[in-house]
């Protein structure tokens, strides 16, 4: 208890809370930005899509089972190397990020691509009938009728990368996972542990009800 209230009193929980969101938010920026358009390419892309490329979509199929079922602490160690060509660093925080990037990257494109599924192909098809354009279909129709499934695909990833950076520590990263591991379980304190997990779970909570929000709203648009 001691511990956990020294910690508080230093700052070293604000410090690390707002390291966990920093990590978050730039791996869902950026990301998911990358993994909308991987997703949306999948979905037009594939057999019967609306810019159907066999080429093309069993490229990015392969890209996104080949690196999205690796675990993220062996992900860690496997792409350092392209971490270092990419932001001169194998460690520390720029590198946690990039390799954040990366996994956000390819489990985002999967769940956009299982989400825009879910739009009925009549819509689609009245779309074309109408006129409009493969590019106009998929910026007014799919992508719009599918937004409520991708918030709440994009709530699941959120907790996700939450759930990653408790690996931070492995690259000389910080956040709440790290001062939980360092400060909490390697020195038998379940104060702090806990109290990190608390505030965990908090971030998540919040995070989840207002993905539910926006996606209750969009889907009763």
């Amino acid at each position: 208890m001691d511990k956990l209230i020294e910690l508080l009193a230093n700052g070293k929980f604000l410090e690390a809370t707002i390291q966990t969101l920093v990590y978050v938010v730039f791996a869902m920026g950026i990301g998911g930005v990358l993994g909308l358009v991987i997703g949306v390419l999948l979905t037009v892309s594939r057999q019967g899509g609306i810019l159907q490329n066999r080429a093309l979509y069993w490229i990015l199929n392969f890209l996104v089972n080949f690196f999205r079922p690796i675990p993220f602490v062996i992900l860690i160690a496997a792409i350092q190397p392209l971490a270092r060509l990419a932001v001169g660093t194998g460690i520390g925080d720029r590198a946690l990020i990039f390799v954040l990037v990366f996994a956000a990257t390819f489990g985002i494109a999967r769940l956009v691509e299982q989400n825009l599924l879910t739009v009925p192909p009549g819509v689609i098809e009245a779309s074309r009938a109408m006129g409009a354009g493969p590019v106009r279909t998929i910026l007014t129709v799919l992508i719009p009728e599918g937004l409520g499934p991708v918030v709440l695909g994009y709530t699941f990833a959120f907790i996700a990368v939450v759930d990653m950076t408790a690996m931070a520590g492995v690259i000389g990263g910080g956040g709440l996972g790290n001062l939980a591991l360092q400060y909490g379980y390697r020195q038998f304190n379940p104060w702090v542990t806990w109290a990190a997990v608390l505030i965990i779970i908090a971030i998540v909570q919040l995070v989840q009800l207002l993905g539910n929000v926006i996606s209750r709203k969009l889907l009763r648009r």
